[in-house]
């Protein structure tokens, strides 16, 4: 401080201030976490509307209709499409036409197709139906894990870590997806630990990025910050993604505290299609519509036409003949 005199110094010196005003350090603390929040400049948009979308369907979708979507959506300038997935016909009978979709579409050539591969009999079909990205699909929930890929956690990292050694070998990109991250339709509360510990386990055994799923819909932004707080002290912020459902109405502000924290990435679906055939009651994922509204209205940059994804939704709603879930498309006057 120069020449200024000691009693001077003494009263404007930080130590002072917070002794002689205790309210102060919290007013500092408040105004700084009011002023610099900061959010990410671009986020990656992942539509899993063809996959996690279309998969809860009653009414099996023809093939044309599928491919038809997808390549639509290839027009929007989205950079990721989840495809289909290759499971049992006996327990999604929705995805049973996964090779002719995956063959039947036009890629275009910046956007990535991953397809699901629950083990490694579904990745040698999807590598032969032209795959060259791939997803796996776990659990924070040991019951679940049991209802929804019929064997434990640590069972399901071995069929795993089968999944990915053999994608390395081809330079496949491989995701990984856990589910129940927020809460579990048969256990209820998830603690964070057991989201953190599966999380580490796919990103240690080689997934480049882990989707966090609300699987049901019943996290808060305060769960997910929790949640989120305690994952990222495993796993690299930049190789996170959160993927939300809607049922309670919480999945933009989940996916604004996201945000908040670092996270790049955001899974959604058009039309808020979706649901899960194995959590009864959830209804379906965050609509890209919104995704998109939301984040470009606050000016975060992601390549993608909300008009054109609005009109995609338009014309799967009216193939399915059913109701828009997207708030932003009901609003532009979007199928009712």
């Amino acid at each position: 401080m120069g020449n200024v005199p000691t009693t001077v110094k003494h009263c404007l010196s930080y130590e002072q201030l917070i002794q002689d005003y205790p309210w102060l350090r919290r007013w500092l603390l408040e105004e700084k976490t009011t002023t610099e929040l900061e959010y990410p400049e671009f986020v990656k948009v992942v539509e899993v509307g063809p996959r996690d979308g279309l998969q809860n369907e009653k009414e099996i979708v023809p093939t044309e209709m599928k491919i038809q979507l997808i390549d639509m959506l290839s027009q929007t300038g989205l950079s990721v499409i989840e495809a289909t997935s290759f499971v049992s016909s006996k327990w999604v009978p929705q995805m049973a036409d996964h090779s002719d979709v995956l063959r039947g579409i036009k890629r275009a050539q910046h956007v990535q197709y991953p397809v699901l591969t629950p083990n490694i009999q579904g990745f040698q079909a999807a590598v032969e139906a032209g795959a060259t990205e791939v997803a796996v699909f776990g659990s924070a929930s040991e019951t679940f894990s049991k209802k929804n890929i019929n064997c434990s956690i640590d069972d399901s990292m071995l069929r795993f870590q089968e999944v990915v050694s053999a994608a390395k070998e081809r330079h496949i990109p491989v995701r990984g997806y856990v589910s129940c991250a927020l809460g579990c339709p048969h256990e209820g509360h998830m603690e964070p630990a057991k989201v953190a510990e599966v999380a580490k386990r796919l990103y240690d055994m080689g997934c480049c990025e882990i989707s966090l799923g609300d699987t049901i819909g019943v996290g808060t932004p305060g769960t997910m910050c929790q949640m989120l707080q305690t994952v990222m002290k495993e796993v690299p912020t930049k190789a996170l993604a959160v993927h939300c459902h809607d049922t309670y109405g919480q999945a933009l502000p989940n996916i604004l505290t996201a945000l908040q924290m670092g996270v790049c990435v955001v899974d959604s679906a058009v039309a808020g299609l979706g649901g899960c055939p194995y959590a009864q009651g959830s209804s379906g994922n965050v609509s890209t519509e919104d995704v998109l509204y939301m984040l470009h209205g606050m000016g975060i940059k992601t390549g993608v036409n909300l008009s054109k994804v609005t009109e995609v939704g338009d014309f799967i709603c009216s193939t399915l003949n059913r109701k828009t879930n997207s708030k932003v498309a009901q609003a532009r006057g979007g199928t009712l």
